[in-house]
C-alpha cells in the first residue's frame, strides 16, 4: 500500500466522519431544543422536527463527496491525487462539522422562539441556510478537485 492511497483514505475518513459528527451534534442541539419546546407548545411539533433535521444535511454532503471522489481511490493513485483527496477531506470535514453545529444552534433558537409563541419558522429557515452555505461550497470544491485530478 502506498502513502498516496493512505492519504486519500484519511481524507475520505475526515470528509465523512467529521461532517457526520457535526450533523449528529447539530441535530442533537435541535432535538434537545424540541424536547424543551414540546412542554410549551406541543402543536408545533412539525416545525420543530423540520428545524431539528436541517443540520443533518452536512453529513449527507460528506457522504456524497466520497461518492464524487471514490473513482480515484485505486491502487494506481498518484501522490498528487492522494494529497488532493486529503485536502478535499479536510475542507469538507471541517466545513461540514462546523456549519452543522452552528446551524443546529440557529435552529434551536428558532424552536425556542416558536415555543414562546413567536411565528419565526420561515425566518429561522432562511437564517439556517447561511451556515449550510459553507458546507455546500465545500461540497462544490470536492467536485472541482475531482475535475482537476481525474
Amino acid at each position: 500500500m502506498t502513502i498516496a492511497i493512505v492519504l486519500a483514505f484519511v481524507g475520505v475518513a475526515l470528509m465523512v466522519g467529521m461532517s457526520g459528527c457535526g450533523s449528529a451534534i447539530g441535530v442533537s442541539i435541535g432535538g434537545s431544543a424540541t424536547m424543551g419546546a414540546l412542554k410549551k407548545k406541543e402543536e408545533a411539533f412539525a416545525s420543530y422536527l423540520i428545524l431539528s433535521a436541517l443540520p443533518g444535511t452536512q453529513g449527507l454532503y460528506g457522504f456524497a463527496a466520497f461518492f464524487v471522489l471514490k473513482d480515484v481511490l485505486t491502487p494506481e493513485i498518484t501522490m498528487i491525487q492522494g494529497a488532493a483527496i486529503l485536502g478535499a477531506g479536510i475542507i469538507m470535514g471541517l466545513s461540514g462539522m462546523i456549519s452543522a453545529i452552528y446551524q443546529g444552534k440557529v435552529c434551536a433558537n428558532g424552536i425556542a422562539a416558536i415555543a414562546g409563541g413567536v411565528d419565526v419558522f420561515g425566518k429561522t429557515m432562511v437564517l439556517a441556510v447561511f451556515p449550510e452555505l459553507y458546507a455546500i461550497i465545500a461540497f462544490a470544491v470536492c467536485f472541482l478537485i475531482k475535475g482537476i485530478i481525474a
